[in-house]
């Protein structure tokens, strides 16, 4: 049976994944904790917005240049492996199969739910949502197990339709805005006053999860046509895409309704500012389009989600590699790799319901594994970037010195920022991190009996 993943995605798809993977949730989702966190502060607001996506191009920059040098299996691993060497490149893998991929798809499969709920009036975090959530995280991995090709023009699909509620916004919002007097309004009040530099912290992580995904789009690089041109593309056009569709949308949404009612409105505040500019019926038929982009997120993570722990066992490491790497002949997927992903990201949509949307189930072990994962990857980029420095020296001094720096400091920014915003929630996420990354690191040790625990 082969065990190699076809060249089927060309640069338009993987543009479509880089923005579709990350535009469609956080944008909507995380909008209200920004304002929140910074107590209806617009302009606070739009720095940390501008803080957030200076951290993701650099990142993604650098991450492009890197994209030129190595490509394998799965785009991040690779240039670990190539970068830091086969361990740590294992335990970032493991990371990302364990935690990483299946903690955001199974929060996004809530927030799909989450809108749909919404839409009809169930409580976000009652029954009804949490079955519909499970539903969509099952479709998804459905959709991606029996047709890739199928989930690649899913998303290509998905991602034209998404823009469409956020341009509106960004658009109509900003002249309406204008006219009103409203979007001047909400930029000279601020609703809550608060410590400035500790509301930046809480919003710039918020905002990491609203850009996080688009390094994620590297895992599709050993089924990208051409990928070292058309990989490091997708990501510079797809980032800067993003940016100027996340700062504009939340301008645009200024101008519709004061921050202290979109505050109030919580999870309903989305369709709340678009029913303010094109009415109950046409702020419903957007709304549905919000569902929509959402979905198409969960179909990108789901993508990753469910070649995570075959891009372990293509380098033969993890659990049972051999059955791992197998690659289905007719669908060309690795299946039994697909299904252990999706068990991994139903065992996460479990815990985050237990930990963050009902009475805590457990106990101080409760942390947001919606922001916290995404924290930890920076934090293994900080490493990375430093022996890329060091190692690179026929790169020019842009490409090895700068933008690397600036990479580097963005992420360690962004673990400062964390440990301000979720405090003591920090640490245990840390002791049920290191017990995860202690079970990868025993597969390691049993595949190669030369490292000593």
């Amino acid at each position: 049976m082969e065990n190699h993943l076809e060249k089927r995605y060309g640069l338009v798809t993987a543009i479509a994944m880089v923005v579709g993977i990350v535009i469609g949730s956080g944008v909507f989702f995380k909008a209200e904790k920004i304002l929140q966190a910074t107590g209806g502060n617009l302009p606070l607001g739009i720095l940390a917005w501008l803080i957030g996506a200076s951290i993701m191009i650099c990142s993604a920059y650098t991450f492009a240049v890197m994209a030129t040098k190595y490509v394998h299996v799965n785009g991040l691993v690779d240039y670990a492996e190539n970068i830091m060497g086969e361990r740590y490149a294992y335990l970032l893998g493991w990371f990302m199969a364990a935690i990483y991929y299946p903690t955001l798809t199974g929060v996004l499969a809530w927030v799909s739910a989450r809108y749909v709920s919404v839409l009809f009036g169930f409580s976000i975090t009652g029954g009804e949502c949490m079955v519909i959530a499970c539903f969509f995280l099952v479709a998804s991995y459905a959709v991606n197990a029996l047709s890739p090709v199928l989930a690649g023009k899913f998303q290509v699909s998905t991602t034209v339709i998404k823009l469409v509620p956020l341009f509106a916004m960004a658009i109509i919002g900003t002249i309406k805005g204008l006219f009103t007097g409203m979007t001047s309004y909400n930029f000279s009040n601020v609703v809550v006053q608060g410590e400035s530099s500790g509301s930046l912290f809480v919003a710039v992580v918020a905002t990491a999860f609203a850009y996080e995904g688009w390094i994620i789009a590297t895992s599709i690089n050993a089924e990208l046509k051409d990928a070292k041109k058309n990989l490091p593309r997708a990501l510079m056009i797809g980032t800067f895409i993003i940016a100027l569709v996340y700062i504009s949308y939340y301008i645009g949404l200024s101008g519709t309704v004061k921050n202290e009612v979109l505050m109030e409105g919580g999870e309903a505040g989305a369709r709340l500012a678009f029913s303010s500019i094109f009415g109950e019926t046409g702020g419903t038929v957007v709304f549905v389009l919000i569902i929509i982009s959402c979905l198409g997120t969960l179909n990108g993570l789901m993508l990753a989600c469910t070649r995570g722990f075959y891009a372990l066992a293509a380098r033969n490491q993890g659990p049972n590699a051999e059955m791992f790497s197998q690659i289905d002949k007719i669908t060309n997927m690795p299946t039994n790799a697909a299904i252990f992903g999706l068990l991994a990201a139903g065992a996460w949509l479990l815990y985050f319901y237990g930990a963050n949307l009902t009475t805590p189930w457990f106990g101080v072990f409760c942390f947001d594994s919606s922001e916290l994962p995404i924290v930890t990857l920076y934090a293994g980029y900080i490493p990375m970037y430093i022996m890329f420095m060091k190692k690179e020296k026929d790169l020019n001094t842009f490409k090895r010195f700068l933008m690397p720096t600036l990479s580097l400091f963005g992420a360690i920014f962004m673990v400062i920022a964390a440990v301000f915003a979720h405090k003591m929630s920090v640490v245990w996420y840390l002791v049920v991190f290191s017990v995860i990354m202690a079970i990868g690191a025993f597969y390691y040790k049993k595949n190669n009996k030369g490292w000593n625990l």
